[in-house]
This record gives C-alpha cells, sequence and structure tokens, in this order.
C-alpha cells in the first residue's frame, strides 16, 4: 500500500498538470470561460423550471432551487465520468512511449470535472440568494455531500475506463445508460409521484441518496441523519473499492489492446 500512495505522491505534479490543461482545453477560444460554468446551470435551470413548474406543474416549493441542486451534481456525475471513461484510449500514444500510472488519467478527468463543479455551485448561491432561501449552518455539511459524489464518480469513472479499453462499445452503451439514469433521479420531479411498484428502482440508486443528502445540507437546512450518512458513504465506498480493483486487475493489459 505504501508504494502505491508513494508512486501517487510522486506524479502529483503530473496530476495537477493534467487538470490544468483538462480545464484549459475545455474552455480554449470560449470568450465567457470558465463563467460558462455559472452560465449553463442557471439557463438549463431556467428553461426547465418554465417546462416543469409551469406544464407538469410539479408541486415543490422552491423549485428552481430544488432543481438546480440536482442539476449540478448529476451533470458533474455524467460528465467526469464519460470523460474518465475516454481517458486512457484517449492518452493511447503517450501510454505507449513513456511509464506513467494509468490511474493518473481518469483521476484527473475527475478532478477537473470536480472544478467545474465547484465554480457551477457559486450558480446555486446565487440562486439561493435570488429567492431569498436562508442559509443556515447545515450548509457546512455539503462538502461531505461533494465527497460522496466525487468517490462514486472516481470508482465509476475507473471502472469505465478499464472497460472501455476491452469493449470500445462500453461509451454507446453508457450514453444509453446515463439518460435511464437521469429519469430514475429525482433531479425534477419529487418522490411521492413515483408509484410503490416502480420505488425499489429509485431506492437502487446512489445518486438518489447522494442528492437528498445534498439538498438537505443546502436547501431545506437540515444535518442529514446517520442512516443517509452511512447509505452514501456505503454506496460510494464500495462503488470505489470496485472501481480501484477492477482498474488494478486490468491495467498490465492496456497495453496489447489500445
Amino acid at each position: 500500500m505504501n508504494q502505491y500512495i508513494n508512486n501517487f505522491l510522486k506524479y502529483r505534479n503530473l496530476l495537477r498538470e493534467l487538470v490544468v490543461r483538462d480545464i484549459k482545453v475545455k474552455y480554449k477560444k470560449s470568450i465567457l470561460g470558465l463563467l460558462w460554468t455559472l452560465l449553463n446551470p442557471l439557463l438549463t435551470m431556467l428553461v426547465l423550471t418554465i417546462v416543469f413548474s409551469n406544464i407538469f406543474r410539479f408541486d415543490i416549493d422552491n423549485f428552481p432551487v430544488y432543481l438546480i441542486t440536482g442539476q449540478v451534481m448529476f451533470n458533474f456525475f455524467s460528465e467526469s465520468t464519460n470523460m474518465a471513461m475516454e481517458s486512457i484510449i484517449g492518452n493511447a500514444q503517450l501510454i505507449k512511449k513513456v511509464y506513467i500510472p494509468k490511474y493518473v488519467f481518469p483521476i484527473s478527468k475527475i478532478l477537473s470535472s470536480f472544478v467545474n463543479l465547484l465554480f457551477a455551485l457559486i450558480a446555486v448561491i446565487i440562486l439561493m440568494f435570488f429567492m431569498n432561501i436562508h442559509i443556515t449552518k447545515a450548509i457546512i455539511f455539503a462538502p461531505v455531500s461533494l465527497l460522496y459524489m466525487l468517490m462514486l464518480s472516481l470508482g465509476i469513472g475507473l471502472l469505465l475506463s478499464a472497460i472501455n479499453v476491452f469493449f470500445r462499445d462500453t461509451q454507446h452503451l453508457y450514453s444509453v445508460m446515463l439518460t435511464a439514469w437521469m429519469y430514475i433521479t429525482p433531479i425534477f420531479y419529487p418522490l411521492n409521484i413515483i408509484p410503490t411498484k416502480f420505488k425499489w428502482i429509485i431506492n437502487l440508486n446512489p445518486l438518489r441518496y447522494i442528492i437528498e443528502h445534498f439538498r438537505q445540507c443546502v436547501l431545506y437546512g437540515n444535518i442529514p441523519s446517520l442512516k443517509l450518512n452511512l447509505i452514501c458513504l456505503g454506496f460510494a465506498l464500495v462503488t470505489l473499492i470496485i472501481g480501484l480493483f477492477m482498474f488494478y486487475k486490468s491495467q498490465d493489459k492496456f497495453i496489447l489492446h489500445l
């Protein structure tokens, strides 16, 4: 274990440079640059609020904030895991030429997306002030929500990046899976509209609990219960362990398939 920790610390500067590179590339030649991380969730929230609060008339208090808190968390998960999935193949030429720990590439993608998430949270704060929602001391537990989401995304990202090397159709299948995942995650609808016979599907969704944890801290001003924390931690930790294990077991075979 010490060997892997020392190896990670040895390449931490490279990891930081990859994260910075990914952020710069994303906003290259963009006039507004990082401001898009604020504008994108706000504009999307505005459109979806018009659709779901006026047409479908979901009865949710402070619906715009309810929507944007779920939206920014799911967007991070979607973006980070998609980028991580393609990271090994996208750096195939570099991997073939020099030795670099392969986990650096998917982790850098996850972390660059995480930086974008942190900027997007400014949009959440702006909207809360605009809607006159009182920020309570419970918000200090919001970083715990972000940590759970980061762990979950790392686990899924590492797993997908390994599978994608051997099975290139993974990215197409995952695109379909993400669409389904979005609809079984309470981002723009309340949980009470789900028929009882389908609630077991929602309850198996880790994003449902992590987003609820985040909303409890930010929107409702409540300290998340021990039960909710244990559920979030359980999903995040198990996923991360599986992702690390699968990546570790398959990484030596990557070179044969790149």
